[in-house]
């Protein structure tokens, strides 16, 4: 069976602090992370069948990936185990600013993976290819895979989409720059965060980033403004779409949340607008809960919710 949609990157298990006990010791909640897992994630939600490339550990956290993905009804045939890496880990914490994020990826199987493990057939098959700039980001055989992988689909005709999802602590401007600019330069769908374009190259108004990522080349451009909400972009016009009313606890995936839903609704067969403003429900119902994939709303909660705010 083909996929509608095959996404590429890199998995983490999650363990995010949500209070202390009564002597004050941090207590964290298991989960699931990964930009790019969780939005394979959000999009099986929605209906579509997703699929997923990545390389895991023999270990205790690639085991729960795959059973995961298993439980969520994404395809994990192509998925590498390395038995000479970990599973990657990362800590989220929040405090005034929001969350907060401590890495532990150095060496992962993910960041080992090389475009000769690439299951081409599949890309070729598929819908719609997803990567983002993380996977970019922690090792030059990652990115080459990304790159390579991104090449066969275009070349079979299937869409790309990339979110730029850069990542400060991972690799410097200049190199972030190029590398995420080259691989929206290949792609029909362009979702960059607002923060991510204003460091990578230096754009302040949302107009000139829009003027910029068309420039590039991809179809349609989705700018995610966080608590401003969404700015969607293609050759016919512009459109902003505010964020959806929430209550907030967790911001942790809401942005990988929105990514997978207005994938998802593309590949159904919205129209842009209509796909970004599901997505933007999605999202901010994501936040409602604490965690990346646990919050994560079918489609039933999200029709419902639109269908209750009018």
């Amino acid at each position: 069976m083909s996929l509608d949609l095959l996404c590429m990157g890199e998995p983490m298990l999650e363990l995010n602090r949500r209070h202390e006990t009564a002597e004050g010791e941090p207590l964290y909640l298991e989960g699931f992370g990964g930009d790019t897992s969780n939005a394979a994630i959000a999009a099986a939600r929605q209906g579509a069948r997703s699929g997923y490339i990545t390389a895991l550990g023999q270990d205790g956290p690639g085991e729960q990936f795959m059973a995961l993905w298993r439980r969520e009804g994404v395809d994990a045939t192509h998925i590498h185990r390395d038995k000479a890496a970990r599973t990657g880990l990362y800590l989220v914490t929040h405090g005034p600013e929001g969350h907060e994020f401590q890495f532990y990826r150095a060496g992962s199987a993910a960041s080992r993976y090389t475009p000769d493990l690439l299951p081409r057939d599949a890309l070729r098959a598929a819908r719609m290819f997803y990567a983002s700039g993380i996977s970019l980001a922690i090792s030059t055989s990652a990115a080459d895979a990304v790159f390579e992988a991104i090449r066969t689909a275009r070349e079979a005709g299937v869409t790309v989409a990339f979110d730029t999802n850069y990542r400060a602590s991972l690799w410097p401007v200049p190199r972030a720059a190029a590398m995420i600019m080259a691989a929206v330069a290949q792609t029909d769908i362009a979702l960059p965060g607002l923060d991510d374009t204003r460091t990578l190259i230096g754009l302040e108004d949302p107009d000139a980033i829009l003027d910029h990522y068309l420039r590039l080349g991809p179809k349609i451009v989705v700018l995610k403004m966080g608590s401003e909400g969404t700015y969607l972009a293609t050759a016919e016009g512009r459109v902003r779409i505010p964020p959806f009313p929430c209550k907030p606890v967790d911001a942790t995936g809401a942005g990988d949340t929105f990514c997978g839903s207005f994938l998802a609704r593309i590949l159904a067969g919205d129209a842009p607008e209509v796909a970004a403003r599901y997505a933007a429900c999605a999202a901010a119902l994501s936040t409602e809960g604490y965690g990346a994939v646990a919050p994560i709303p079918s489609a039933s909660r999200v029709r419902a919710a639109l269908q209750q705010a009018g």
